[in-house]
């Protein structure tokens, strides 16, 4: 059964615009190039002020940590995290199943 995870990065009041075009310019391409689980990224509009999220989807638990595992040995990923870092008050990570109802990506 397929795993779902929520990241969701509260950012620096102000620091919005500097992290979207960090992640433009270095983060996707460090990301973009490891295997396709990404379901998407999405910025706060309205009483998520501040925050990105993202969602991702792994076929297991095995899955989902061979993943991370991959990303966090790229270099310039890791180059990328550090630049992003600072700029990041909170990160809060959620696992989730889909429910045995409805549509699922």
């Amino acid at each position: 059964m397929a795993l779902y995870e929520l990241r969701t990065y509260s950012v620096v009041v102000g620091k919005m615009a500097e992290v979207v075009s960090l992640y433009g310019s270095e983060g996707w391409a460090a990301l973009d190039k490891h295997p396709k689980k990404l379901i998407g990224y999405f910025t706060g509009d309205v009483g998520a002020l501040n925050e990105i999220i993202h969602v991702w989807k792994f076929d297991d638990d095995a899955d989902r940590r061979a993943f991370w595992a991959g990303v966090f040995a790229d270099q310039a990923f890791m180059a990328f995290a550090g630049k992003l870092r600072p700029m990041i008050l909170k990160q809060e990570n959620k696992l989730m199943m889909a429910a045995p109802w409805g549509p699922h990506p």
